[in-house]
């Protein structure tokens, strides 16, 4: 496990872990499950888009995610349920992703390392950008942390407290965008919402407080991502998958720990 590439793939998955932390919370407070992975599924376009206009794959993404978020706003004033448009939108834009990609000439694409991620590539300047958005999305968090909160839990509240709820949900999309292109290379596409909802909704089990149910998803996302990795590099696995399936069995572990502190 000392090895560069799995210190590499290892503090990869850390950084992810730390940025996803707060936002999961959130997406599972919000009920927003479907909104985080519409947009992990979005940034399939937007990694086509990266890659067709010669850009970073990181720049992309964050960029569909807040038209899409924008998109779903403005449809949703208009009769149409929320679910129904994330539905439309999310397969439609992993649809025109893969469509795009097929047009692109003169580029090797891996598609199976953008939609199930290749952690153990991680390299040095993957690295730096990836902890770079933690530290952007942690700052975020920090700043905005009371009115989010509070715009969560009542936007009545909220509103009489001088807070848009609707600003505080544009930094949020901002903020799931930011996490969802800076995971591509770490868990892919198709299982960043995993890391988003599992380890929240398995602390949501034991946690007395928003704070301590954070600071317990990162402790779980840390487990899931150590164990995953040793697992992988063990029995020879898929990495991000095993990542995923360490993080469900802490929550069939957490929720059973759940119904028994509630008897």
């Amino acid at each position: 496990m000392l090895d560069d590439f799995l210190v590499r793939a290892g503090l990869g998955g850390l950084g992810v872990v730390l940025a996803a932390a707060p936002l999961g919370c959130f997406v599972v407070w919000r009920r927003m499950a479907y909104f985080g992975e519409a947009t992990a599924h979005g940034a399939m376009l937007g990694v086509a888009l990266s890659l067709a206009f010669e850009q970073s794959i990181f720049i992309g993404p964050l960029i569909v995610a807040v038209l899409m978020a924008w998109t779903v706003s403005l449809f949703s004033q208009r009769n149409y349920a929320t679910d129904t448009i994330l539905g439309v939108f999310a397969h439609s834009a992993l649809a025109l992703g893969l469509v795009v990609v097929s047009f692109i000439s003169g580029v090797r694409i891996d598609l199976m390392a953008y939609l199930f991620g290749d952690i153990l590539a991680v390299s040095g300047s993957d690295l730096a950008i990836i902890w770079g958005g933690v530290v952007l999305i942690c700052g975020l968090m920090a700043w905005r942390w009371t009115p989010l909160l509070l715009a969560t839990l009542n936007e009545e509240l909220a509103y009489a407290a001088g807070i848009k709820p609707k600003r505080e949900q544009l930094i949020l999309t901002l903020s799931l965008g930011i996490t969802v292109a800076v995971s591509i290379k770490v868990v892919g596409i198709l299982l960043i919402a995993a890391m988003l909802i599992i380890p929240a909704a398995a602390a949501r089990q034991l946690a007395r407080t928003p704070e301590g149910m954070v600071a317990l998803t990162a402790v779980i996302g840390a487990i899931s991502v150590i164990t995953g990795l040793s697992a992988a590099y063990r029995f020879d696995t898929p990495t991000a998958p095993s990542i995923v399936c360490v993080s469900l069995g802490l929550f069939c572990v957490f929720s059973i720990l759940g119904a028994l502190k509630h008897r």
